[in-house]
């Protein structure tokens, strides 16, 4: 990513201390996430179907979410290690660098956007 005056970020411009600093915050965000009791829809009675199907509708969400916080937390946790390691900031998959400022915005991310895209477009 190149900026109009001819600046281009590298891997060196990013803080690792910053970068731990964010990706625990949103650790221990997740964890807490996962922590949220999800309710149970109550026993239904007759009259009583559509104030079920929203108890139910609910916790579908709610299981949705959590299964996306854990998908979430498998991320960060994989980002963290890869800080520790000594390869943040590297594909996982072709070994080439992630551009800065995927990793500005997505500090999780394992892949650079070529991958992550050829990834993205096999799952369909």
């Amino acid at each position: 990513m190149k900026r109009l005056d001819g600046y281009s970020p590298r891997m060196d411009d990013l803080d690792p201390v910053a970068v731990r600093a964010t990706l625990d915050a949103e650790r221990s965000r997740l964890v807490e996430e996962l922590g949220e009791e999800i309710r149970a829809p109550g026993q239904m009675t007759y009259g009583s179907q559509a104030a079920a199907a929203s108890q139910v509708f609910e916790q579908q969400r709610d299981l949705a979410l959590r299964d996306r916080a854990t998908q979430q937390l498998e991320l960060v946790d994989g980002a963290i290690e890869r800080l520790e390691q000594g390869t943040f900031g590297v594909c996982v998959r072709c070994g080439e660098p992630i551009a800065v400022g995927r990793l500005e915005a997505l500090p999780w991310a394992a892949h650079c956007i070529g991958c992550q895209s050829a990834l993205d477009r096999a799952r369909r």
